[in-house]
């Protein structure tokens, strides 16, 4: 631990619960505060599918026609499944709609998703059943465990996002989790926004070397030769886990892993990659020894190339063959059988790999073949011969048998986009000395990825993989969220400031942006930068500025936030300038009789995984209430 203040703050809680909440599984993990070292991971979920170890359960959600929460999970898609069509269209059912956080530009907390059957209901309602729902089920465990009721005031809760969300995503999330039940406004440190490769690259440095498969190491592995190996060893690694499956608990040693040896010191580098069901992201992060605290050296970036991106492709290879207009009124007209079809291709997806020579089988439910009939008039048969797709062929048993090269090719546009963004940023100055890259998240189990990674990247660094890897980020946050001061240095996203008035000098200032104001010549629109895009920030350090109300009568002060992507910002009114939030100054309740010019000194913290703010009232020392709002201004 760092600093005895933190030691205190640790005491209150007695368990550290993340949730590990994904755009296709989620899962949650905890460990006492006692005990650090070994972290539980949840109990196994009813149900689960052919081919999918199921550790973690599918984001997907169920609501009466009532807009009540019914089930989550397996449960939730079973019971869709299992109920009559003229019934189902009145429930509503959502699935990867985590997604809609990242792609909504101007996300509120109005931000409707749409569910299977076209309603639509508040995100903010359906991001808080979904806490819930694992806020209830871990409370339960706990309980279950210690044999005696367990109270929320005792956890403290990690939810971890993708590092590439803007603020109002995370703020967002931070919302809903009060509205769960969680945490509140009043007491928000109860719960920690972790960052998904954050999270990953704390697990990684505690790595042993039993605990992962190097992809580069071009020694036979076991007797296979290296060919084999991106599979099999794979394979042995998850039947290796299996035997201990039904422990579920991890011990995390209390050192740093072994390859780190190799690192040299205040030079080397490491990437961790995480790649999910929406979106990849990564971080450049540089170890400090021995404590092995992080320090970032290059903002997180990313984008929504998810392993959902190869969905789509299936879905518009379905539309290529059948037509988009069945495929869109299947899609509504029979939303459970286009779930289960999904489910038959996940299957199928994760049977995909390089050197792969049979044929995959894809099952088509009855009812697509039947309404597909009604809807055409002719047979899926037909429509597949007519269709010139070659390498989707009809099989007698009621398949569609996919070549391995047709699988294969639904994958590369989603990994092509992966591979250059991260060429990109191995080609930036500030990544250099790269000695390792981690490839972790539920997509990092594909050997199609795993081998395009290494292709490219293998003669430059060692490609990692932590095994059992889909719960790399779990059991991160749960470190994370034991000791959040582990990484230290952090790289600001976006340039942040604000709009204010300087005054106006000649030559310096543009004309236009002249103001007379009682004799008093200003210029306006300045923008005054409280931190700049890619600027590195250390954890704790904060940005002061002063503020004086217009009137000493005034109440409330507001002011407006401005980011952008560039760092040499003069102005608000520039192009690529945007309003992003608000700072609130409350004074009510603050004595008025002090002096007639009031100052107000605001302290902003950059360095977290959230963007936090106090402020005192200068000649007074008491604190003001203040509010940084990204979501509602």
């Amino acid at each position: 631990k760092d600093s005895d203040a933190d030691d205190a703050v640790e005491q209150l809680f007695l368990v550290v619960v993340a949730i590990d909440f994904g755009t296709t599984s989620s899962g949650y993990a905890y460990s006492f505060t006692k005990e650090p070292e070994c972290i539980h991971v949840m109990r196994r979920w009813e149900g689960g599918d052919p081919g999918v170890s199921n550790q973690k359960t599918p984001t997907t959600i169920l609501l009466t026609p009532e807009r009540k929460f019914h089930s989550f999970g397996y449960a939730a898609r079973d019971f869709y499944h299992d109920l009559d069509p003229t019934e189902s269209k009145h429930w509503l059912y959502f699935e990867k709609f985590k997604m809609k956080l990242h792609t909504t530009g101007n996300l509120t907390m109005e931000t409707d998703l749409t569910a299977a059957n076209g309603k639509k209901v508040k995100a903010l309602e359906i991001f808080a059943y979904a806490l819930q729902f694992f806020k209830e089920q871990a409370l339960k465990e706990l309980s279950d465990q210690g044999g005696s009721d367990f109270e929320n005031t005792e956890v403290r809760w990690v939810i971890t996002v993708p590092a590439i969300w803007k603020q109002p995503a995370k703020q967002f999330m931070r919302q809903a989790a009060y509205k769960a039940g969680m945490a509140s406004p009043e007491n928000p440190e109860q719960l920690i926004i972790a960052l998904e490769p954050e999270a990953a690259s704390i697990y990684c440095r505690k790595l042993r070397l039993h605990q992962m498969i190097d992809l580069s190491s071009r020694a036979p592995v076991n007797g296979y030769s290296p060919s084999d190996t991106i599979g099999t060893g794979f394979t042995q690694a998850k039947e290796h886990v299996r035997h201990k499956r039904q422990s579920r608990t991890f011990m995390v040693e209390n050192v740093i892993g072994e390859i780190w040896s190799e690192l040299e010191e205040g030079r080397d580098r490491y990437i961790v990659v995480d790649s999910g069901g929406g979106t990849v992201d990564m971080t450049v992060h540089q170890i400090r020894l021995p404590e092995g605290h992080l320090k970032e050296l290059y903002k997180a970036t990313g984008g929504p190339y998810g392993s959902l991106g190869v969905d789509y492709e299936f879905e518009k290879l379905l539309c290529k063959i059948f037509g988009e207009d069945f495929i869109e009124q299947f899609k509504i007209k029979r939303p459970a059988a286009w779930v289960d079809l999904m489910i038959a291709f996940e299957s199928r997806k994760r049977a995909a790999a390089p050197d792969r020579t049979n044929p995959l089988n894809i099952t088509l439910p009855f009812s697509f073949i039947d309404y597909y009939k009604k809807f055409r008039g002719h047979s899926v048969e037909h429509a597949l011969r007519k269709s010139n797709v070659d390498f989707v062929k009809w099989s007698s048993q009621g398949m569609l048998r996919m070549s391995p090269d047709a699988m294969n090719a639904l994958f590369k546009p989603t990994i092509d986009q992966i591979v250059q963004h991260l060429s990109e940023v191995f080609d930036k100055p500030e990544v250099t000395n790269v000695k390792f890259l981690f490839l972790v998240g539920g997509f990092a189990e594909s050997p199609l990825l795993q081998q395009a990674v290494q292709g490219a990247f293998g003669s430059r660094c060692r490609v990692i993989i932590p095994q059992d890897v889909g719960l790399t980020i779990l059991k991160g946050a749960v470190l994370f969220g034991l000791d959040p001061a582990v990484i230290k240095v952090r790289r600001s996203p976006l340039t942040y400031g604000v709009g204010v008035l300087n005054r106006f000098v000649e030559g310096k200032h543009p004309p236009e942006k002249l103001l007379v104001k009682d004799g008093t010549r200003w210029c306006t629109d300045v923008f005054d930068k409280f931190i700049s895009a890619d600027q590195s920030v250390a954890l704790g350090e904060t940005v002061t500025r002063s503020y004086t109300p217009a009137k000493p009568s005034q109440l409330v002060i507001v002011i407006n936030i401005y980011s952008s992507e560039q760092d040499n910002v003069s102005f608000i009114t520039e192009s690529g300038v945007k309003k992003c939030g608000t700072l609130r100054l409350d004074l009510t309740g603050t004595d008025a009789s002090v002096p007639n010019r009031r100052e107000i000194k605001t302290l902003m913290q950059f360095g977290d995984t959230e963007i936090k703010a106090m402020a005192v009232d200068v000649a007074t020392s008491k604190s003001v209430k203040v509010g940084i709002d990204f979501l509602n201004y």
